[in-house]
């Protein structure tokens, strides 16, 4: 694992944190719903640009994408 890589899978598990915090879930909960609604790969291929922008404004970012992909938070 490349140090990049390690530092998008830190990005990646605050954002999970954050997002689960956000709506009050369990961290398993958020994982599983950013996952199956498409927003961890979303955080995967945008990491260049999400990770320069606050939490509001990515946790904005996942839950309109995980809504585009059927979500309902």
């Amino acid at each position: 694992m490349t140090k990049e890589d390690g530092n998008i899978l830190d990005y990646i598990v605050v954002c999970i944190s954050e997002f689960a915090s956000e709506y009050g879930m369990h961290m398993r909960d958020s994982y599983q719903y950013l996952s199956r609604y498409k927003g961890i790969e979303f955080l995967k291929e945008f990491y260049d640009v999400e990770h320069t922008l606050s939490f509001h404004e990515v946790l904005n970012d996942l839950t309109v994408l995980c809504r585009k992909n059927g979500g309902t938070v």
